[in-house]
């Protein structure tokens, strides 16, 4: 059985949800399931991976620019964090009524996965954003683009990112909720999935420009490792096996000779909270989408991060490449990234921008 509220958060309901999200608990076939918690009362009996906690630090690396939003617009941003969170909390009560069930499987591609649960987890997001504020556009990998151009925010929503890790039943998938203000990441959920068959459970991040980074409510920050071969790195590879691709597998071999190692787990917005909680040093991909990085972004950047393109340029959220690190490292890893992504542009390979919807007003 679900338990499971959809509210408004509106001026007037946002106490109300507020209390509705303290109290809300799942009870699944496997044992009581608590996996969602308030974001100013950590739980001291969570049984998820501890928070990386760091004092404020110098900042020891080069000035990159920032990729959040200046403010949350007109929206307050408790406001605005409380929707997102509630939006893909609510996806993930979807997955997680589904993680042991039998999947109904179809293709994009060869190789490209999607079930009937991601189109679920995505519809009950729509709900959650249409209810709250009708007038913003939307960007979803199941629906695509709807709503108004001429809203300030654009949601970006993954409803289950790690689709084929999920069809497999390997605990690196998500769901990832990111709110952009006139184009720039402005608020960020990241509801994530830990454990496995027979032990399932979820910890959730959250970023709010300007606000910290935040995993189960503990304010977290990426670690201070500042050499490559101390470090633990992660990349990803699309569906598409092509130049880049091969690229990437290049650079898989050459970070794997020079550090701890790099992993590849599926999910780039897992791969990017786990930079932002410290547990590895850095993240980079090719031909990610908007709703793959929206939310994810934020989150490294808050926890005292930096991103960019894999060329070293100034990332947005509808780039074709994004590197996040610890900061520390960000200068290092471009030594060999960068190079790389100049020899595919020289090639003709197309970064320019993969999508921004018409009409949709930016401070680009």
């Amino acid at each position: 059985m679900v338990v499971a509220a959809v509210a408004s958060v509106d001026r007037d309901g946002f106490m109300k949800m507020a209390s509705m999200k303290k109290r809300l608990l799942l009870l699944h076939g496997f044992g009581i399931y608590t996996p969602f918690f308030n974001s100013s009362t950590p739980s001291s009996s969570s049984s998820c991976t501890k928070a990386v906690l760091s004092p404020e630090i110098p900042n020891q690396k080069k000035n990159y620019s920032k990729v959040a939003a200046e403010s949350t617009g007109p929206i307050p941003s408790n406001q605005l964090l409380l929707a997102v969170e509630t939006a893909a909390t609510t996806g993930a009560e979807v997955v997680m009524d589904a993680v042991n069930k039998p999947r109904t499987i179809t293709y994009k591609g060869l190789t490209d996965l999607v079930t009937e649960t991601d189109k679920m987890s995505e519809a009950a997001i729509l709900e959650v954003v249409k209810k709250n504020f009708s007038d913003h556009l939307i960007l979803g990998e199941e629906g695509g683009l709807i709503g108004d151009s001429s809203s300030d925010y654009l949601w970006c929503i993954d409803p289950l990112d790690g689709t084929t890790n999920f069809a497999h039943c390997y605990p690196s998938f998500a769901v990832s909720v990111g709110v952009l203000f006139r184009g720039k990441p402005a608020a960020a959920a990241v509801v994530e999935f830990v454990g496995g068959p027979m032990c399932w459970n979820t910890r959730i991040f959250s970023a709010v420009s300007g606000g910290g980074a935040f995993c189960n409510g503990q304010k977290i920050h990426a670690s201070l490792t500042d050499k490559v071969e101390q470090s633990l790195l992660v990349t990803g590879f699309g569906y598409e096996h092509d130049d880049a691709w091969a690229t990437n597998i290049d650079l898989f071999k050459e970070f794997t000779d020079v550090s701890r190692g790099v992993r590849r787990l599926g999910a780039a917005a897992v791969d990017m909270c786990h930079v932002a909680l410290g547990i590895v040093e850095a993240y980079w991909e090719y031909r990610l989408k908007p709703w793959d990085m929206a939310a994810g972004v934020l989150i490294v950047e808050e926890a005292g991060g930096v991103v960019s393109c894999m060329d070293g340029e100034i990332f947005c959220v509808f780039d074709r490449s994004v590197l996040v690190s610890n900061g520390v490292l960000h200068a290092q890893l471009l030594e060999r990234i960068g190079p790389a992504t100049e020899k595919l542009k020289k090639k003709g390979i197309d970064f320019s921008l993969w999508f921004k919807p018409e009409n949709y007003r930016t401070e680009l």
